[in-house]
């Protein structure tokens, strides 16, 4: 896909027109990476990420100034051309606010050229609000804890799950932690949440040296926390091959699961890393769904 040459243009994708604009912006001014950096990253994993984000709706962490400037989370659609798909949701407050869906790469890329760094979808579709589309274990380091440590913990999730019958994913957070999910089917969030707390639960008992208790509410000093509350309809995590505005630039990045066992140190890839890894190994993070014991 070839980019305007200039700072704005237009661009056809899928039949779609868009108009791209400050494309010579310093998004991260350290590493030279432009808006056009980021537009073509996202156009290059677009087969790779659009499946993560279709159906659901979306979080904008937006910094349009780049990530030395202020940047801030959205959900407000707001702008939106009438071929992009929109869903109307009513928050805890009793607030309605209109999501943006990213269900094809032409809307990928009109959101990315609003300034948004980071895509995080909502854990279920639109039109299933309550049907989980997976269980998600966020291994939160507190002070201390080492991405080692955390790999440790991966791995015993990964053998609680296998047992389970549920296909295990492992993916960086893109900042300090990992991501341990199943994709599952026929379930709700009470019984996710549920299934969530209990593993979390017991790997607590099992590793008390390392796991924080599930109910603990704040990272500790020398624990790790198996954030299991992420299995909430109203909860957005940062999605598979979504960039994180960290400097160094981060990808939350998929794992094969020998790289979590010999390789902890080596975990964390660059933009330009993680297309080469697409390029070698395919979509890490595409599993068929399945269902929770019980």
């Amino acid at each position: 896909m070839r980019l305007p040459a200039g700072p704005e243009g237009r661009l056809e994708v899928g039949g779609r027109r868009l108009t791209l604009t400050s494309l010579d912006r310093l998004l991260w001014p350290d590493e030279g990476f432009t808006k056009r950096d980021l537009i073509a990253y996202y156009a290059a994993v677009a087969p790779a990420i659009v499946p993560q984000l279709a159906g659901r709706p979306l979080t904008m962490a937006r910094f349009p100034h780049g990530v030395d400037g202020r940047g801030f989370l959205q959900n407000e659609c707001r702008g939106a051309p009438p071929w992009l798909r929109t869903a109307t949701l009513e928050l805890r407050t009793g607030a309605r606010r209109r999501y943006c869906i990213v269900d094809d790469a032409a809307s990928l890329l009109w959101v990315a050229n609003l300034g948004t760094i980071e895509f995080h979808p909502y854990p279920s579709a639109a039109e299933q609000p309550d049907a989980p589309l997976a269980v998600l274990f966020d291994i939160d380091r507190g002070p201390g804890t080492t991405l080692p440590d955390a790999c440790r913990v991966a791995l015993r999730l990964r053998t609680r799950l296998t047992a389970d019958g549920l296909p295990a994913l492992v993916k960086t957070s893109g900042a300090s932690g990992l991501h341990v999910s199943a994709p599952v089917r026929g379930a709700d969030f009470a019984a996710v949440r549920r299934y969530a707390r209990g593993v979390a639960a017991s790997l607590a008992e099992a590793l008390p040296e390392l796991v924080a208790d599930p109910g603990a509410n704040a990272r500790r000093p020398d624990r790790l926390l198996i954030d299991w509350r992420q299995n909430d309809p109203r909860r957005s995590t940062a999605a598979a091959y979504s960039l994180r505005a960290t400097i160094p630039a981060g990808v939350s990045t998929p794992l094969r699961w020998d790289e979590v066992e010999t390789q902890p140190a080596r975990l964390h890839h660059s933009p330009g890393g993680v297309l080469e890894r697409l390029e070698r190994y395919g979509d890490l993070y595409a599993s068929s769904p399945g269902r929770l014991p019980g």
